[in-house]
């Protein structure tokens, strides 16, 4: 199975600090990447995307949404994304307004959830942000499933225990049973 995962693309970002020109150019060049994305996907046949929070950055733009929705929509392959800090689940977020693909699934729950995809005989476990911060989920979570493969997708913080964007250990993912974890959040 060959997987393409991506985080962080934070289109809209605000580029505090430089010239309205430059932030037009610097966000025109971010709204190139989900179509590189999905070229990438077609030349390299991926079977599945796995996208791990921050595709936005807070306030989102009609062409960021539609760069991504075409993007999405070209890649025909299951993708799933685990909104993140800067892109949480929430009434105004583009994840709630917005239609979607009919090859996406968006993680809106902020605990742990899991999808089948018995074409390739896995479980996507993910879960998404609802505001800033996120608990840490992978405390007491362990998978399921007859499925051969166990892949998890979440926007986290796996370098400090005490951070407040899902933080989680190397031990607690060891003994989580998945055997891929799409992590987005550490750049």
């Amino acid at each position: 199975m060959k997987i393409l995962h991506s985080a962080d693309l934070h289109l809209d970002a605000p580029f505090t600090g430089r010239s309205d020109a430059e932030t037009q150019l610097l966000r025109n060049a971010l709204e190139r990447i989900p179509g590189q994305l999905a070229d990438l996907c077609r030349q390299e046949n991926c079977d599945l995307v796995l996208l791990a929070g921050d595709l936005f950055d807070g306030k989102w733009s009609r062409s960021s949404y539609q760069a991504l929705y075409t993007a999405l929509e070209e890649m025909t392959v299951p993708v799933f994304i685990s909104p993140g800090n800067h892109d949480f689940y929430s009434s105004e977020s583009p994840y709630f307004t917005e239609k979607w693909p009919s090859n996406v699934h968006i993680f809106t729950r902020p605990e742990i959830e899991s999808v089948a995809l018995p074409q390739l005989n896995c479980r996507i476990y993910g879960a998404g942000y609802r505001g800033m911060d996120c608990d840490g989920l992978l405390d007491s979570f362990h998978t399921e499933g007859e499925e051969r493969h166990h892949i998890g997708i979440l926007h986290a913080d796996p370098t400090v225990a005490g951070s407040p964007y899902c933080p989680m250990t190397a031990a607690q993912i060891r003994k989580s049973g998945l055997q891929y974890l799409a992590l987005g959040h550490i750049h």
